[in-house]
């Protein structure tokens, strides 16, 4: 529950930004007739992530064994890949992002095209919504149990706090603490996907796809053990196995140390090309 709750609220607030600021710039420029045009790619691009969603958990039931175990292990390295360009990504473009967004309503609205802005709005919010039903798919492989509701449950709360955040964004305010946001979230996103790494290299273990990797240093099942709720919980949270091997537990420390350093380090880089003192977005 926690899992996809954290990745709802990331994902989906991101999502509402994109939302909000076109929105916003298209209200304060008397262009309020063209919210339906925004709303239109929105809903297009929700029933492509809800579609794609559906294909995944098809293609995973149609599948038993060792076959499932595989394609669930390389959809969490998948992710994996894709949650760690996205924190890094969305660092170097929180500053210039409202601008980027502003600058191609405008376009847009010189052209006159009605199909431009419902593109742009589809673009983007597909874009974020593929990756979080990609985030969540990996995560559902990762849990075991009795847990969906609750594991659905999560992202639904996530879902309506982001719709929150993003209202705010919207009706202007300035509340927000936007920068300690995506830092502390780009933080968490980054521990998450040290788990699904870990969990995605046992999952290839157990399907035979790669060999052991080394021997098992130790064995914590009698203390937290992988069959009890909260054995499972950490599991999909952080990874979290009882007996794992050297070679899972190098990968996530090797990962997990880098992936922060590189983070932390960089946060204070201004993006390639931005002036020095130059404001984070142009106010009209």
């Amino acid at each position: 529950m926690l899992y996809s709750f954290l990745i709802t609220v990331r994902e989906g607030f991101e999502i509402g930004l994109i939302v909000a600021i076109v929105l916003g710039y298209l209200a304060r420029t008397g262009n309020r007739r063209h919210f339906r045009e925004v709303w239109l790619g929105t809903a297009a691009a929700a029933a492509l992530s809800v579609g794609v969603a559906a294909g995944l958990q098809l293609a995973a039931t149609e599948l038993s064994g060792a076959a499932r175990e595989a394609f669930e292990g390389f959809t969490m390295l998948l992710a994996v890949g894709v949650l760690t360009w996205m924190v890094f990504w969305m660092r170097r473009q929180a500053a210039s992002l409202g601008r980027d967004l502003r600058v191609q309503v405008e376009v847009a609205l010189r052209r006159g095209s009605i199909l431009a802005l419902a593109a742009l709005a589809f673009s983007a919010v597909a874009r974020e919504g593929l990756e979080t039903v990609l985030f969540l798919f990996a995560g559902s492989s990762a849990q075991r149990g009795d847990s969906t509701a609750l594991y659905l449950g999560g992202g639904l709360a996530g879902f309506a706090v982001a719709a929150g955040l993003s209202w705010l964004v919207y009706r202007g305010s300035h509340v927000l603490p936007m920068r300690q946001f995506f830092t502390v979230t780009g933080a968490v996103v980054l521990v998450l996907a040290a788990g699904l790494l870990t969990n995605g290299i046992g999952a290839l273990q157990t399907a035979g796809v790669i060999g052991n990797l080394g021997a098992r240093p130790w064995d914590t099942d009698s203390i937290v053990s992988m069959a009890s709720t909260g054995g499972q919980f950490l599991h999909t949270l952080i990874g979290y196995d009882s007996a794992p091997t050297w070679g899972q537990i190098v990968l996530y420390w090797a990962y997990l140390l880098v992936g922060l350093t590189a983070f932390v380090g960089g946060l204070g880089a201004r993006p390639a090309g931005r002036p020095a003192g130059r404001p984070a977005e142009a106010r009209h």
